[in-house]
């Protein structure tokens, strides 16, 4: 895949050719994050698990926490002091993911969260369990047992849920509601439409699909209904009022929110210092809009550009065909151009699929799944409802979800055979989520983007990640309403109304996870200003992508020093 990797990633990847302690104690966090988390570790591509669903027992998840604890101390006993390079970075990693999980579980976000993206059993269930469904009559097997056990995980996230309601801990009014149109949106969905027997594949000899169409309709749909009693009859009357949907109003929940900033950022912003960069983000990027509309529509304005992209039927698409054929050119012409900007010769093909009208409703505008070794990866778009989509949205959102974004990303990351497993599979969300705000802006440089039109749907994309920065924090650190919310995205952003209340739903039931994307793109692109600075002439473009990239996802203050190691020691020959 790759050409000769230079020195400085060869270093930080290739300096151990035999496992350290540091190696050990990685396989073991690795293990026991899949055990934990085993429909997270399909979707990121780790195999062995595929058989496992999460559990949610008080007392199995406090195992877990003490046996992260473990590893972090052991870990935090090494001195980084004499550390190879590749041992360094390791050590960084491991300090991070361990913490990351500790700080997860005693948040008690599974005692409140229920059905927003990337948070609750909802979301594992009905929009990443069936995407996992393999071609192989072993990965079968593993489907259907997975699939068996599902209604325990869903009885046990709805005893969650109960005990949590019982200490203060319960979701806000709307987030309920949403949970409730979703489940039931699913038990009044055929057996051709449920996501988790939608792409089942065809495998000869193997009636598969018989096998886990039955255990879906005798106990999965039945557990679906328990858990939709017990969100309707127990918890929505014990919600928590819209104007209170943020952590601040749960037991303890300062500091539980800060924990969950210092987790999806890896930084030491604070919620205030994160808030103001969003603001001042903000003020640069309307003036950044409003020059492209300028030359592209006439128009001048923030408020006018935002009208004129809200509302104008020419700047829609026509059908979903039109939408699909687009993201596909856009891809394709960004893998012919990749190895003008990394040292990477081929990368296998991004797969562009289309989202089911179930899964829709609730999904972003396109999702990236990556390869796991018997499929390619795979971008899902959603392109339900094409004559109410932006035709400037698309193209950024490709190049952020495909190439250069993640599909090349993690497609790198997974062909590093040089790393242990845990630094292949590991995702830090700032490194990872900033690394597609970074190609989104990447893809300008490389020429990626058909029109002005597009170009200003990257803008337009930015000033929404840096809306998160004051969205996310106003409402879990200073105490904003749902309202409040949504009216600071529709006075300062150019999503429509349905987006902007979906995008404040995600951040009120996921806390933290907004602020990854735009803290991690202002650090990679702080990064190589101060590298092109250090360096003059002789930075290297391709170079500083393969080091960003090459030692997987970490921690960006470790990718930070991995960078500033790079710039010594080239100064130096």
């Amino acid at each position: 895949m790759s050409r000769e990797r230079s020195r400085e990633t060869v270093l930080s990847a290739n300096d151990e050719e035999r496992p350290t302690v540091l190696d050990e104690l990685g396989a073991e966090y690795h293990e026991l994050f899949a055990t934990w988390s085993p429909i997270n570790a399909t979707s990121f591509g780790i195999p062995g698990h595929d058989h496992q669903v999460p559990d949610l027992a008080p007392t199995a998840q406090r195992e877990v926490v003490r046996r992260m604890v473990r590893i972090r101390e052991t870990v935090a006993g090494i001195s980084q002091e004499g550390l190879r390079e590749g041992d360094r970075s390791t050590r960084s990693a491991l300090l991070y993911a361990t913490q990351a999980v500790i700080d997860t579980i005693e948040s008690r976000v599974i005692d409140w969260a229920i059905g927003g993206v990337g948070a609750g059993p909802i979301y594992s269930v009905l929009a990443l369990v069936g995407k996992a469904a393999g071609g192989t009559e072993a990965q079968a097997a593993a489907y259907l047992e997975r699939c068996t056990r599902l209604p325990r995980y869903l009885d046990q996230s709805a005893q969650r849920l109960l005990e949590g309601a019982e200490s203060g801990f319960v979701a806000n009014r709307q987030e309920l509601v949403s949970a409730i149109a979703q489940i039931e949106g699913y038990l009044a969905s055929s057996s051709t439409s449920d996501p988790l027997l939608e792409i089942l594949p065809q495998i000869p000899g193997v009636d598969v699909r018989s096998e886990v169409e039955a255990v879906v309709n005798s106990r999965v749909r039945p557990a679906m209904r328990r858990l939709l009693a017990v969100v309707r009859e127990d918890l929505l009357p014990v919600a928590r009022s819209d104007d209170k949907c943020g952590m601040i109003h749960l037991p303890g929940g300062g500091e539980l929110y800060a924990r969950a900033v210092s987790t999806h950022t890896t930084a030491d912003f604070t919620p205030e210092e994160l808030h103001r960069i969003g603001l001042n983000q903000r003020d640069e990027l309307c003036d950044e809009l409003c020059e492209i509309a300028q030359s592209e529509l006439g128009i001048s304005g923030f408020e006018n550009v935002r009208e004129r992209m809200r509302t104008a039927r020419a700047l829609r698409y026509r059908d979903s065909d039109e939408i699909l054929h687009g993201v596909r050119s856009a891809l394709r012409r960004a893998e012919q151009v990749v190895p003008l900007w990394f040292n990477v010769e081929h990368i296998a093909r991004c797969e562009v699929l289309e989202l089911n009208d179930e899964e829709a409703r609730f999904a972003p505008i396109g999702q990236y799944r990556p390869p796991d070794g018997s499929r390619p990866g795979q971008y899902w778009v959603n392109a339900s409802e094409p004559m109410t989509r932006s035709r400037y949205e698309y193209e950024a959102v490709s190049f952020h979800e495909g190439v250069p974004g993640h599909h090349l990303q993690l497609a790198i990351s997974q062909d590093l055979s040089a790393l242990s497993e845990f630094r292949r599979y590991l995702y830090v969300t700032a490194h990872g989520e900033g690394w597609g705000l970074y190609a989104e802006r990447l893809a300008d440089e490389m020429g990626l983007y058909s029109s002005d039109l597009a170009r200003m749907g990257m803008v337009a994309l930015d000033l929404w990640r840096a809306a998160r920065l004051v969205v996310d924090t106003g409402i879990h650190a200073f105490g904003w309403t749902r309202n409040q919310a949504i009216e600071y995205m529709q006075d300062n952003t150019v999503l429509n109304s349905p987006e902007i209340v979906s995008e404040v739903d995600r951040y009120i039931g996921w806390p933290g996870q907004a602020l990854a994307y735009m803290v991690g793109r202002l650090e990679i692109a702080r990064l190589r200003t101060h590298a092109e600075a250090a360096l003059s002439d002789r930075f290297d473009i391709s170079r500083f992508h393969e080091l960003v990239l090459g030692g997987g996802s970490l921690p960006l203050h470790e990718v930070a020093d991995v960078v500033q190691r790079w710039i010594l020691r080239t100064e130096r020959h």
